[in-house]
């Protein structure tokens, strides 16, 4: 028994898994937040331009059947609102913190000019053909 309590032991503490648990928090916070900002800032902003208060309250209803398109369009701001925020303060930041590192990598390389192998750009002898740079 002692061996599988281990077992259980190092899989709980395992980076993945540990990585995952903190995403799945943060990723949970980060959406009550928006929710908080959508039901907040931008609801009330789009109430004070178009004059409806609360789209949660907007319906219609067809042989006694309710359809609450309001409910729809508040998920579908703070949806649009979501993706903004993850695609410009996540993937944005990201991608350019990644196009400066493979700027920095090109940077520290240089082709020689006899057999094209790349070799760092301090080296004067080239690793492949032994030429001179």
């Amino acid at each position: 028994m002692p061996g599988i309590l281990r077992e259980f032991k190092e899989f709980l503490t395992r980076g993945n898994i540990v990585e995952l648990a903190i995403a799945v928090v943060i990723g949970a916070a980060f959406g009550a937040l928006i929710t908080s900002m959508v039901e907040n800032l931008l609801t009330p902003l789009i109430a004070a331009i178009f004059g409806e208060p609360d789209f949660s309250q907007l319906t219609f209803t067809i042989n006694d059947s309710t359809f609450t398109y309001g409910a729809f369009f508040n998920a579908l701001i703070a949806f649009l609102s979501i993706a903004a925020a993850i695609f410009f303060f996540v993937i944005k930041p990201v991608q350019r913190l990644e196009a400066h590192k493979l700027a920095e990598e090109a940077a520290s390389v240089q082709e020689c000019p006899h057999c094209k192998s790349e070799v760092p750009a301090s080296a004067s002898r080239c690793a492949f053909c032994t030429s001179t740079l």
